[in-house]
């Protein structure tokens, strides 16, 4: 099989990872920020110093779910805290992951590596450095530092372990949402034909059951599973739960991300969701798949996503009552009226430069 262009640069790339991080481990056991790497100017007015120190003991955050699930609205309120910094999907960490789990599936290709010496005493910290400086050095320095990308919750037991003091947090939205979402903005995922609802809908159910098994394994005190319904209406209640998990005071910034965009916030112009997350908190989306599924796939639904009523949803109701909203929640929503006011400003973050590396 052929490789692309950018399989054989991520290998390249992992590969001289892993030489530079088995020489360097015989001479530190720790990697410091003073060691002539670049990193992006610290913008977080807190004042982190340059020789701040870090290893695979630091307690990072993992936000993670099935694509179209909230991971971006969650991580941009969270990114509003004061002691916490996600930035955007690196992309390349579930890509990684992935390919060490390939490695390891296929007996043969695993056999020539542990043939090579190149087994899991040689390929554990060489993940674990490259994921960690991805996190580190992709933006500015934070007291908290977290990674929003959605596969990454696939890997949740074998992050556990390379991180013994990471916390997972598992975003889950009903399946018909989600994979409408997906497929009315085109997001693009590798097996999902994005005109075959059936299709769609039953690997939603097959890769939440899989990141849900994940989540149970590395148990209560390391992930938390987090429903996007609840986020958006009770959001005061959903992040003060959160927070509490992760070990870090409440703020009500996380309430308000929508002010702290283009500042502390970052986005990117290629993420599906940028120009939703630069709003207030919303209800309108919840419902937006209703009427919009085949007939006979709706017929079908238990049978074709059963993580649906696994996860508490009835498959039959169409629309569900997900509960009402709290009032904080109907304030903002009178706030996005203004449709011109939004696009202009959308075409004004995109427009700002991003901050100096």
């Amino acid at each position: 099989m052929r490789c692309s262009v950018t399989q054989i640069l991520v290998l390249t790339a992992f590969f001289l990872l892993i030489w530079y991080f088995i020489i360097s481990s015989r001479t530190c056991t720790r990697t410091r920020l003073h060691l002539g790497l670049p990193l992006r100017n610290d913008t977080s007015g807190r004042g982190v110093r340059n020789d701040f120190a870090y290893n695979n003991e630091l307690p990072l955050i993992f936000i993670g779910g099935f694509p179209r699930s909230g991971t971006t609205l969650l991580r941009a309120m969270l990114d509003a805290h004061p002691d916490i910094r996600c930035g955007e999907e690196t992309r390349i960490i579930p890509r990684i992951l992935g390919m060490r789990s390939q490695w390891k599936k296929d007996p043969k290709e695993w056999h020539r590596l542990e043939e090579a010496g190149v087994d899991d005493t040689v390929l554990d910290p060489a993940v674990s450095s490259f994921i960690l400086e991805v996190i580190v050095r992709h933006g500015p320095l934070a007291h908290r530092l977290c990674d929003k990308d959605p596969f990454v919750l696939k890997s949740v037991s074998y992050l556990a372990r390379l991180f013994p003091n990471s916390k997972f947090v598992f975003m889950i939205r009903d399946g018909r949402a989600a994979v409408h979402s997906m497929i009315s903005r085109g997001v693009t995922v590798t097996g999902f034909d994005l005109k075959d609802y059936r299709q769609c809908l039953t690997k939603w159910s097959a890769t939440v059951a899989q990141m849900y098994r994940e989540c149970q394994l590395a148990g209560g005190d390391r992930c938390f599973p987090l429903y996007y319904e609840q986020l958006v209406l009770h959001p005061e209640q959903s992040m003060r739960e959160l927070l509490s998990f992760l070990d870090i005071p409440w703020n009500e910034a996380v309430l308000n991300h929508e002010k702290f965009i283009g500042k502390k916030i970052s986005l990117s112009k290629t993420e599906k969701s940028t120009d939703q997350v630069i709003k207030p908190l919303y209800t309108s989306s919840l419902t937006l798949w209703v009427g919009k599924i085949p007939t006979d796939v709706v017929h079908d639904m238990g049978r074709v996503a059963p993580m649906l009523a696994f996860l508490g949803y009835d498959p039959h109701s169409n629309p569900p009552d997900y509960g009402k909203a709290d009032d904080l929640v109907r304030l903002k929503a009178k706030e996005l009226n203004n449709v011109v006011f939004w696009r202009n400003k959308l075409i004004e973050i995109f427009n700002r430069s991003r901050n100096s590396f």
